[in-house]
């Protein structure tokens, strides 16, 4: 097994949130709502385009109109994420002001040294949202249109292929890391600040290869600048049945899904954290919001608190196996 390189980070510094004082939510109609600064603030710690951002824009009509409330989405990116998990860490509980976070988010822990929060305890968790297929593409320039033939190329050419990420650490970046350690072959990865410049510097040719949720490669895949290579579900996308899993191509283990969740701030009133539960079913049920979650290629996938709660700390291990594993080095 290979050692990966070292991940950095810049710890930027953050900056404290103000705290407010405001009425308690507990037991409280939709209209009450209003009185949190006449608002819910739903954050979003990456960049505009990522998949988490599309899924806080899909649930963001529906929620505030079962809420009775405006909801605003804020895009809070910077340093891996923690920036914007800090923003809501640091709120009151009794602030509407919710997380829509990845599971790239949970993988923090394990490779970042002096990583500040909890995910599962500073956080109280109100459902899952989403599942987001991952998908391996190569620019339309590289010669390979499937996993054999990409594998091919890398054995031909060791180190001197590039692939990029998100970030590193990301669950995408992961996903890549293990399509590599499955077949048996290196290359060098790049890492990127969000998912747009990793897929402008794909379309460029200054990568060759790289994994991100469909709904971002898949306006490209279209227009014939990047190949899809694989699937890392173990099933075809119902929003691109034309692409194959690694799973037929050969790589059974190879299996990696991102999905997304929405936590509120530690200790909130579990009557106030029932009525996010039910006001984002509500949204979710809702066929606009279903027809546009499909176009995405995302999968639906609510929960109760207590089955999220359950999910993000099995992901914390299984993720924490798999760093040791492809042999990534914390920093």
């Amino acid at each position: 097994m290979n050692t990966r390189p070292a991940i950095a980070y810049s710890h930027a510094a953050l900056t404290r949130r103000r705290a407010l004082a405001l009425l308690a939510v507990a037991g409280a109609s939709p209209a009450a709502f209003g009185q949190q600064e006449g608002r819910v603030r739903l954050i979003v710690p990456t960049s505009a385009g990522s998949g988490t951002d599309a899924t806080a824009r899909a649930l963001q009509p529906g929620l505030g109109a079962a809420l009775g409330v405006p909801v605003i989405v804020e895009n809070m990116p910077g340093a891996a994420g923690v920036i914007g998990l800090q923003a809501v860490a640091r709120a009151a509980p009794q602030d509407m002001t919710l997380a829509v976070i990845t599971n790239s988010l949970v993988v923090l822990p394990s490779v970042m040294k002096g990583f500040p929060l909890d995910v599962t305890r500073d956080f109280t968790p109100i459902s899952m949202l989403v599942t987001i297929p991952l998908v391996l593409a190569v620019n339309s320039k590289v010669p390979a249109s499937n996993a054999k033939e990409l594998i091919a190329l890398l054995k031909s050419k060791p180190d001197a292929l590039n692939f990029g990420s998100s970030g590193s650490g990301s669950v995408a970046h992961l996903a890549t890391e293990m399509f590599l350690d499955e077949a048996g072959v290196k290359a060098r990865h790049i890492p990127f600040q969000g998912p747009n410049p990793m897929t402008v510097a794909l379309i460029g040719g200054q990568i060759e290869f790289g994994t991100q949720g469909l709904s971002v490669f898949q306006p490209h895949f279209k227009s014939g600048t990047l190949r899809a290579i694989g699937v890392c579900s173990t099933k075809r996308s119902a929003a691109a049945p034309d692409i194959p899993t690694f799973v037929e191509q050969g790589l059974p283990n190879l299996v990696c899904e991102a999905w997304v969740t929405l936590l509120a701030p530690k200790g909130m009133a579990p009557a106030t954290v029932k009525k996010l539960n039910d006001a984002t079913a509500q949204a979710f049920s809702n066929s606009a919001t279903k027809d546009e979650l499909t176009r995405q290629g995302s999968v639906v996938m609510l929960s109760s608190p207590e089955d999220a709660q359950a999910t993000i700390r099995q992901d914390v291990l299984k993720f924490a196996a798999l760093v040791k594993k492809i042999g990534l080095t914390p920093q």
